[in-house]
């Protein structure tokens, strides 16, 4: 299964599930990376880490290891 963390640059999704054993499952869910939402990869930073996803409307950064938890289908 593809992860957020797999996208390429320009590349959608969409969201099927966030991984629940994850330290910052709840956090991501909070900030919008919910079941059914198209997501977007649009920057990675020089290391690819982090990375900003345009997500309902708005561009949000997160940490390779916490988009890695987000499930795509």
């Amino acid at each position: 299964m593809r992860t957020a963390a797999d996208l390429n640059f320009g590349e959608t999704g969409i969201i099927c599930g966030i991984e629940g054993s994850h330290p910052s499952s709840r956090r991501i869910l909070e900030i919008g990376f919910t079941p059914g939402q198209e997501i977007e990869l649009i920057s990675k930073a020089v290391f690819n880490d982090p990375l900003a996803f345009s997500v309902r409307g708005t561009i949000i950064a997160i940490r390779k290891n916490e988009a890695a938890c987000i499930k795509l289908i």
